[in-house]
């Protein structure tokens, strides 16, 4: 088994979705070309049937970037899939992704259909898509709360009717990693090599990284996922974070992908000026805070060696450097640094002088800028010149 993970990017689709992050065409080709750039082996345009706007992203992505495949969204329907490949007809490389939902909750309360219905359907959408693409993918949603013995069933079927991606999602962030790698476990062993074992974790539990790893050790080599972990609800597997943990733990994650890692913190920067919001400050890998340092022991760690405090080197992800913010908690190290990167050189005195001014503010501010850092040194060397009767 090959140690290549595939990243199936799905910002544009099922990010694009979720409240607050709704895109325009010129907005979804500007995000698209950054999305290129850091290398996506799949790009999920839209949802063709969804809306004329989402039919023409895909259209128009297929035209422009037709190096890169490009998937298009279908539920099991003639219409869906019909639609879906209009949409792609100038893509070099198309997918077709169609899905149904397979668990007994979603086929009793939504679908009101029987297992076997199900599975006709999904065939059926299969083959259908295979008359108009080589690249079909199934995603049996809700394939985590799925009995596995009916969605060992269906992956079967759908393989057999020619998809080549089997995607087992978890649609609804519900289970757990020991669990669902046991789940992709089976279905890897069940498909062999007839088939790329697919993942679509969702984070309603915050555990979506964690599933998708799990899966991939358990044999799973496509991992669906989203810049800045964006999606329905609580959000997608963060694609960033994934990535950068295989990278950076690659002894434990022996895996490859063929994301240009420098690229990631200018492709969040991208998204976040498209949609309404940015990640979190504390967000890994490309939150405002990833790399700043502003703990006094930490400070001092980091100027003296800077692995003691970061595991990835910000470059790596496109992040020029760490940054040392100064607060409350912040050391005499950091403190003088800051003061020299001003062009202050201060004595022994000047700095405690300025140190303990320095604290009594921070204690009153939640930041403090340059400018105030510079007035605190002027009137600490003009207090201890006094002292000294000069």
């Amino acid at each position: 088994m090959t140690n290549r993970v595939y990243i199936f990017d799905t910002t544009l689709r099922d990010g694009e979705q979720s409240p607050g992050c709704s895109m325009t065409v010129a907005e979804k080709l500007k995000l698209a070309a950054k999305l290129a750039d850091l290398g996506v082996d799949t790009m999920e345009a839209g949802f063709p049937i969804a809306s004329e706007g989402d039919f023409e992203a895909v259209r128009a992505i297929s035209k422009e970037f037709n190096w890169v495949q490009v998937a298009a969204l279908a539920r099991s329907s003639t219409g869906d899939v019909e639609r879906a490949a209009k949409s792609l007809e100038s893509a070099r490389r198309p997918r077709i992704h169609t899905f149904l939902a397979t668990s007994d909750i979603h086929l009793k309360y939504k679908l009101k259909k029987s297992r076997q219905e199900v599975l006709d359907a999904a065939v059926a959408a299969v083959e259908l898509a295979r008359k108009y693409v080589d690249d079909v993918e199934f995603s049996a949603e809700d394939g985590a709360r799925t009995d596995p013995d009916y969605l060992e069933q269906v992956s079967r079927a759908v393989v057999a009717a020619g998809a080549r991606t089997v995607n087992i999602p978890d649609t609804v962030g519900y289970s757990v990693p020991e669990e669902y790698g046991a789940l992709i476990g089976r279905i890897v062993k069940a498909l062999g090599d007839t088939a790329v074992v697919s993942v679509h974790c969702h984070d309603d539990l915050g555990l979506a990284v964690a599933n998708s790893l799990a899966a991939v050790k358990a044999g799973a080599r496509q991992i669906e996922c989203t810049m800045n972990g964006i999606g329905e609800r609580a959000g997608n597997c963060s694609l960033e974070e994934v990535v950068m943990v295989m990278k950076t733990r690659a002894d434990y994650y022996p895996f490859t992908t063929g994301i240009h890692t420098e690229h990631l913190y200018a492709t969040s920067q991208l998204l976040s000026s498209i949609i309404t919001f940015g990640p979190q400050p504390n967000k890994a890998i490309v939150g405002r805070n990833a790399f700043a340092h502003e703990a006094g022991i930490h400070q001092d760690g980091y100027l003296k060696e800077k692995t003691t405090y970061e595991i990835v080197d910000p470059k790596s992800v496109g992040v020029p450097e760490g940054r040392l913010v100064l607060g409350k908690h912040s050391g005499r190290h950091a403190l003088k640094q800051r003061c020299e990167d001003l062009g202050y050189h201060l004595s022994k005195e000047e700095l405690e002088t300025v140190y303990h001014e320095f604290t009594a503010l921070a204690d009153r501010k939640k930041g403090i800028i340059d400018e105030e850092i510079a007035v605190i040194i002027e009137h600490a060397q003009s207090a201890v010149a006094q002292v000294a009767g000069v």
